[in-house]
């Protein structure tokens, strides 16, 4: 039980670090936009982690009814990565294929998604904290 009680926490802290590792990846993006040669970087998670979920030969857990379906979602090896956006195309004849519209929109969008996930996962804690304290 207490292996499983911070299992949600330990994902949305995975989804945190994602986040945060491509916030990093766009603000270096937007840094070297008059950079020649530069290939826009970003980060691979989300697909990483739903294949890790959709997994069939990672299925499996603790039933505490015959009639349980067998499964589990530890997904604890996953972990974000780092690449190059190297698509072959180039948005300026020096090689760099930095798009800084793309680029803003995209800070915008990892902005909302690591605010939800922080407001998630203080979520959790305080329900965590309060199962401790007996609900006061």
């Amino acid at each position: 039980m207490w292996d499983r009680l911070f299992q949600s926490v330990d994902l949305l802290g995975k989804g945190l670090s994602a986040a945060w590792m491509r916030n990093t990846a766009i603000r270096s993006n937007i840094a070297n936009v008059e950079t020649p040669g530069y290939k826009a970087q970003d980060v691979e998670f989300e697909t990483l982690f739903e294949n890790a979920l959709s997994s069939t030969s990672s299925l499996s857990a603790k039933k505490t009814n015959p009639k349980h379906q067998e499964f589990d979602t530890d997904v604890s090896s996953v972990s974000a990565v780092l690449i190059d956006r190297d698509d072959g195309t180039a948005m300026r004849l020096d090689g760099n294929n930095v798009d800084i519209d793309s680029e803003n929109v995209k800070l915008a969008q990892n902005t909302i998604q690591y605010n939800t996930i922080l407001a998630k996962l203080n979520s959790e804690l305080a329900r965590i904290r309060m199962a401790v304290n007996d609900g006061r």
